[in-house]
C-alpha cells in the first residue's frame, strides 16, 4: 500500500505544483506563486515551515515504510483502513484540484500584501471559504490510513496546524484588508473549512 500512497502523493504534487502552475502561467503569464513576503511576521514563517514540514514528512512516511525503517501502527494497519484511505485520498486529490481550478486567475500560493485579486465566492467557495484546504484534509488523512505510522500522523498534524495558522493569521486578515465589507459579509455567512462552522461574528 505504501507504493500506492507514494503514487497518489506524487499525483497530488504534480497537479498542485505542476499542472496548476502551468495553467496559471498560460492564462496570466504569472506562476501565481507568491511565497512569503520579505517582511513576513513570525507566525507566517511558522505556518509556512509547518506546511513544508508536513509535506516532507508525508512523502517520507511511505518511503521509510517501503524501506522497513518505519513500523506501521498495527491498530490502523489493515485492509479496511487501507481501502478507506485510498478512497479518501483519491477523492481529496480530485476535490483539491477542482477547487484550485475554481479560483481561476485569482489562484495564488502565498500572499502578496500589495496585490489584490477578485474575491472568489462562487462554485465550491459558496460552501466553505477555503475549499482547497478543506479537500487537502481528507487527502492527507487518506494517505495516513494507507500507511499508518507516527511520522504520517505527525505530517497530518503539522499540515493541519500550518494551514490553520495560514488561514487565520495571514490569509483572512489580508482578504479583510483587500476586500473590506465584502469579505466580512462573506465570512459571516460561509464557514471556514466546513459548511456552517467557523463563520465570523
Amino acid at each position: 500500500m505504501a507504493v500506492v500512497a507514494l503514487i497518489l502523493y506524487g499525483i497530488t504534487l504534480a497537479l498542485t505544483f505542476g499542472v496548476r502552475i502551468a495553467l496559471q502561467v498560460r492564462r496570466t503569464g504569472s506562476t501565481g506563486v507568491r511565497g512569503l513576503p520579505a517582511d513576513a511576521r513570525p507566525l507566517e514563517w511558522v505556518a509556512g515551515a509547518l506546511f513544508i514540514a508536513g509535506l516532507a514528512a508525508g512523502a517520507a512516511a511511505p518511503v521509510l515504510a517501503l524501506l522497513d525503517v518505519l513500523e506501521p501502527i498495527e491498530a490502523l494497519d489493515g485492509v479496511v483502513g487501507h481501502a478507506i484511505g485510498a478512497v479518501l485520498a483519491a477523492t481529496g486529490i480530485v476535490l483539491t484540484f477542482l477547487a484550485q481550478l475554481a479560483m481561476g486567475d485569482a489562484w495564488r500560493i502565498g500572499v502578496d500584501p500589495e496585490e489584490q485579486t477578485r474575491l472568489v465566492t462562487d462554485g465550491p467557495f459558496r460552501l466553505v471559504r477555503n475549499p482547497i484546504y478543506s479537500a487537502m484534509f481528507p487527502t492527507v488523512l487518506g494517505l495516513v490510513l494507507m500507511v499508518p505510522s507516527v511520522l504520517a500522523i505527525a505530517a497530518l498534524l503539522a499540515l493541519a496546524t500550518g494551514l490553520e495558522l495560514q488561514v487565520r493569521f495571514v490569509e483572512e486578515p489580508h482578504l479583510l484588508r483587500a476586500h473590506g465589507d465584502e469579505y466580512a459579509a462573506y465570512a459571516r455567512r460561509v464557514g471556514r473549512f466546513l459548511p456552517g462552522m467557523g463563520m465570523s461574528q
